[in-house]
């Protein structure tokens, strides 16, 4: 973004706690609880089914933990991760259904969970929160952590949630404001299933993206803004400014959860698919869908390769990635219908030798949700692969779902890949997904693998199939066309991208006689497609001359259509983009940095 294992068994007989030997914040919840006796209510659920053994960077938090503890662990998870902008530690952090009195921090590589059927199962009289106090109030690069299925009581009558990419705040109800900045820049970001009660104050946000819940109010707007069956939300004032609002979603599956029933027992709750929705899944009381037993799920760790996890899929089992970082030989391979591949605690998938991390055969039903996906130093040619080239199946009624995915190309270390992300079935839904080409390194500027020959990407997402539908799609940084869609019907609700910031030269950056590759090509041979609140921006840092003429391509007939389109020169104009769609509109340049169109054709 523009700025920029040891484990142990689980305690049979009452309770898991913290895993993490060598940290005094953790050890000391396990001490302090070992011998202190639960509620009539909590034992009965032990007994009914054990914690499942996560591995050491998942700390599962029980109502009758001394609170003074449980809040030492949680710091120290904090502590580590605060400032922790590109690092192999992962954590979950997960409350069993009760209530809590704390207060949460959330650093990089943190995935705060209730494990209740809804919401309202765990509820906790204080905060959940991200700020952006390690650098001074920036949230710019407030990226990788999110928080799920929670009820939250601050008591100061508001939450602050200061993020940019790869941050979902889901299934959450907040009982006050919501707060999405911390004073300086930020560029979010995303919320889905959701009901607030108070106002969302926008702040610095430049874009955000709000679905299928219910607010209270929206104060605030800067770059693009859309809300798509959330009720409460303001009216479209595009391009008076930049709110975009629809009032259904037409079609959607909310990304999986875990959760514990009333009986005690673990599963992974998959919801039902909605048609033409409007607010929060949970509004009566529960969402529709199937729980998953545990028993059902292979519990994957970081030091497993691909053949192991393989042949867990091969005995008919489901994938929980627990936190870690996966460096993987061969891909996985998904071969069966509704198989569910969900991840905590930010699990990271990282292909090593050249090939995919994950190939998934052209079948229905398939789930690939909670997942970071990197690139290594062997160029691959795609790192996730639905449905092999050519595949023609028919998943109207059953779609494979891709939620939270989040992926990576460079930073810290070489990354090099063709294609992210390539869509070959039909009828797939995306839900929430960034995929970056890096633009910077650590902070500090130690470790920075970012350069035009050195981290290279060329195309973010490359969509072959029919019918496919991407609510909340970013993607940043690529060499080429950004996203290219190939496949006819495609929808794509809420867009953001920002170039290469690397071009060296006009020449260097040349799509056959045109300058520069667009963000956003729709192939010529695409007969429909639609896509709603998209904005593209520009910041030629190497190389300010260059210029690319349009932030869109698409076929000139009227089934091809795009509305509330916004191209941005950054940086008072370092760099240009001559046209938002086709040769149609004005150029975004130093002196008119921000242009806007309302509708194309």
């Amino acid at each position: 973004m523009h700025e920029e294992q040891a484990g142990c068994p689980p305690d049979a007989g009452r309770r898991t706690v913290i895993r993490r030997a060598g940290d005094a914040g953790l050890a000391a919840v396990a001490v302090a609880t070992a011998g202190a006796p639960l509620p009539a209510s909590a034992g009965a659920r032990m007994k009914a089914e054990a914690t499942p053994d996560f591995g050491p960077n998942v700390l599962v938090i029980d109502p009758s933990m001394p609170g003074g503890t449980v809040q030492a662990a949680i710091n120290a998870i904090f502590a580590q991760q605060e400032a922790a902008h590109f690092t192999d530690r992962r954590f979950a952090i997960l409350f069993r259904p009760g209530r809590y009195t704390v207060d949460v921090r959330v650093g990089f590589f943190t995935q705060v969970l209730g494990l209740g059927m809804v919401p309202g199962a765990v509820t906790i009289d204080g905060h959940v929160r991200v700020d952006a106090g390690w650098l001074k109030g920036n949230a710019l690069a407030n990226f990788w952590r999110g928080a799920e299925n929670l009820t939250l009581r601050p008591l100061e009558g508001w939450n602050r949630w200061a993020v940019s990419q790869a941050a979902p705040y889901r299934r959450i109800h907040l009982l006050g404001d919501l707060v999405l900045d911390d004073g300086g820049s930020s560029s979010g970001g995303f919320l889905a299933d959701c009901r607030i009660e108070g106002t969302i104050r926008a702040g610095s946000q430049q874009q955000w993206y709000s679905r299928s819940s219910r607010i209270g109010g929206w104060q605030g707007v800067n770059w693009n803004m859309m809300f798509q069956g959330v009720q409460g939300a303001p009216a479209t004032t595009f391009p008076d400014s930049a709110v975009t609002t629809l009032l259904r979603v037409p079609l959607l599956r909310e990304k999986p959860f875990l959760q514990i029933d009333e009986a005690g027992r673990w599963s992974v709750f998959v919801p039902a698919l909605r048609r033409d929705s409007v607010g929060h899944s949970w509004a009566q009381g529960s969402t529709a869908g199937s729980a998953l037993p545990i028993a059902h799920f292979f519990l994957a760790r970081p030091e497993m390769d691909a053949a192991t996890l393989n042949a867990a899929l091969a005995r008919g089992q489901h994938l929980l990635f627990t936190p870690g970082v996966y460096r993987l030989d061969a891909p996985i391979r998904v071969t069966a219908a509704n198989r569910v591949l969900l991840g905590i605690g930010l699990a990271t998938l990282q292909a090593m030798n050249g090939t995919a991390v994950l190939e998934i055969d052209d079948v229905p039903g398939v789930t690939v949700a909670g997942l970071m996906i990197d690139a290594g130093p062997v160029r691959s040619p795609v790192l996730v692969q639905v449905g092999p080239p050519g595949c023609d199946g028919d998943h109207r009624h059953n779609p494979v779902l891709l939620a939270d995915l989040f992926f990576r190309v460079g930073g810290v270390e070489v990354g090099k890949v063709e294609t992210c992300l390539e869509i070959n079935s039909h009828h797939v839904l995306a839900d929430h997904l960034w995929i970056w080409r890096a633009d910077h390194g650590d902070v500090d500027g130690s470790r920075v693998h970012v350069g035009w020959d050195e981290s290279m990407g060329n195309q973010g997402l490359v969509v072959n199939g029919d019918d496919v539908t991407v609510h909340a799609l970013f993607v940043e940084h690529f060499q080429r066309y950004q996203t290219w869609w190939r496949g006819n019907r495609g929808r794509t609700y809420f867009y953001q991208n920002e170039l290469p910031y690397d071009p060296p030269t006009q020449a260097a950056w040349m799509a056959g006689s045109t300058r520069g590759w667009a963000a956003y090509k729709v192939d010529d041979t695409v007969r429909e497609h639609e896509a709603v609140a998209l904005g593209v921006y520009v910041y030629f840092r190497t190389n300010p001359q260059v210029v690319l003429e349009s932030a869109i391509e698409a076929p000139r007939r009227t089934g091809v259509r795009f509305r509330h389109v916004t191209s941005m020169s950054l940086g008072g104009g370092v760099g240009t983009i001559a046209h938002l769609v086709n040769d149609q509109g004005a150029a975004a340049q130093p002196g008119a940095t921000m242009q806007r169109l309302l509708a194309y054709p």
